[in-house]
């Protein structure tokens, strides 16, 4: 039999070991060799949300937010697909989630990513203009053709106010509109119908103001009310329930009893809040200036601004301030001008704007006879006055660095449509022309006119500034439309 030598068992148990470890040396352990992988988290669901507060013209930001496999989430708005399902209602910027308004009608706004598509939210295009109507004592209601600019009277117009409805208004979400009467002492509230635009009364209206309530302003959050009153000489100031629109008075004194208002001018026919929602403007017929308040973001109160009141023409009527907060206008009866101001963005207070360095004392700057109204058009350029006794319009560029007015004339003396002896001539109105209003989209203006119960529409030329009467202008509307107020925006 066959037998290893204890000397070369030895040195083949050396040799199978220097093998073995040979062999261990080029193999790692199973822990070692499995690598752990985690898979990446997965879009689950988007939700979609319209952004809060006033659209900016006809415009809304919208924004998509993913939720993911693992419970994170993130805002996915300019990486999603956003799409309209009616592009002649709505269109949407495909990564961007900003809808602009194309027509009235509605439409369902989307947004997809991974394959996920986010819920729907359903949104209303309006355009719709609204006239208070002093003497018929009701408000008349219209769509607006965002092609054309015609007015068509909405189903069921006019719409029931109180006595003597002076002013009408429409909050930036566009759900309320709100009317002063001056005789009844009150101001109506109305809930807006976002397909139709139709009035309905808010359950307690109307809701109990000053003294021949003149001007009646909601606040750019749509949070606060306010309306100037001519007779007690001051301002009502209220909150508004954003559900039903309902106005709750804001007392400018809780140490005396019973509800006090803000004291004013003389007389203060019109009430403006700028466009930041931090000072209110009022313009006192009486005592030939205007009255400056900061208000309160919490409260909605009123505080005067020191250097308040603010020197103006003789007997303003109503005051106003461009969309970027930097100027104010000022609409003088008496004097046939207008104020121009600056406003000094930390403190409200005004730096009056003179329309002549070269002639002694601050100059105004020349309308038609009797100024009543006074805008500015949604991209600051314009200026429009409404002059009553003239019966027409003065059209203004407007210089963006001063804030000062150049007049736009109509056209040649005697061109048909044109008023005025001289050059620049104005844009011919109807008969007592009071208001003027341009649409969000600034495209179109309406001024309504007293003494020929109707509402004059005209196309607005971008570049210059210019007014064309539209086809079918003018519009038929209750007996003395006092105010005019346009609203245009998305809706959910």
């Amino acid at each position: 039999m066959f037998r290893l030598s204890p000397r070369r068992m030895t040195g083949a148990a050396l040799l199978l070991l220097g093998l073995l470890a040979l062999a261990g040396c080029g193999k790692k352990s199973n822990s070692a060799s499995t690598a752990t992988t985690t898979a990446a988290p997965t879009i689950t669901g988007i939700a979609v949300t319209p952004a809060t507060g006033n659209p900016s013209g006809v415009t809304q930001q919208f924004t998509a937010t993913a939720t993911y496999s693992d419970a994170t989430t993130a805002n996915v708005t300019t990486t999603a697909t956003w799409a309209s399902s009616n592009t002649a209602v709505a269109t949407i910027g495909a990564n961007t989630g900003l809808a602009t308004g194309v027509a009235i009608g509605t439409t369902n706004i989307t947004a997809t990513q991974g394959g996920i598509t986010s819920n729907s939210v359903t949104t209303t295009m309006g355009l719709f203009a609204y006239a208070a109507n002093d003497t018929s004592n009701n408000v008349s209601a219209y769509t607006i053709n965002a092609i054309t600019g015609a007015l068509t009277a909405i189903t069921g117009s006019p719409f029931a106010a109180g006595t003597r409805a002076m002013s009408v208004t429409v909050s930036p979400t566009g759900k309320f509109a709100y009317v002063g009467n001056r005789t009844t002492n009150n101001v109506s509230a109305y809930t807006i119908n976002a397909t139709t635009g139709a009035l309905t009364a808010v359950a307690g209206s109307p809701f109990a103001a000053g003294t021949t309530p003149a001007s009646v302003t909601v606040d750019p959050t749509g949070k606060y009310a306010y309306v100037a009153n001519l007779g007690s000489g001051d301002v009502s100031a209220y909150s508004i329930n954003a559900t039903t629109g309902a106005l709750t008075q804001i007392d400018a004194n809780t140490v005396t009893a019973g509800i006090q208002n803000f004291a004013a001018g003389t007389s203060p026919t019109s009430v403006t809040v700028d466009p930041t929602g931090k000072f209110a403007y009022v313009a006192n017929n009486g005592s030939a200036n205007v009255s400056a308040y900061s208000i309160s973001a919490t409260t909605g109160a009123l505080t005067a601004v020191a250097g308040s009141p603010f020197a103006a023409g003789t007997n303003p009527m109503l005051v106003t301030v461009d969309p970027m907060g930097k100027y104010a206008y000022v609409a003088n009866f008496t004097t046939n001008d207008v104020s121009a101001y600056s406003i000094t963005a930390t403190t409200g207070a005004l730096t009056q704007i003179d329309a002549d360095p070269l002639t002694a004392g601050v100059q105004n700057f020349v309308a038609g006879t009797n100024p009543t109204s006074v805008t500015v058009d949604p991209t600051g350029k314009f200026a429009y006055v409404a002059n009553t006794t003239s019966n027409d319009v003065s059209a203004y560029s407007i210089t963006a660095t001063t804030g000062a007015l150049t007049r736009i004339s109509c056209g040649a003396v005697g061109t048909a449509g044109c008023t005025g002896a001289t050059t620049p001539t104005n844009f011919m109105a109807g008969t007592g022309t009071r208001s003027v209003a341009v649409d969000p989209t600034g495209k179109f203006a309406y001024v309504t006119n007293t003494g020929s119960n109707d509402v004059w529409a005209y196309s607005i030329n971008a570049t210059t500034g210019a007014l064309t009467a539209i086809t079918g202008s003018p519009f038929a509307a209750g007996t003395v439309p006092w105010s005019m107020t346009v609203w245009g925006g998305l809706r959910q």
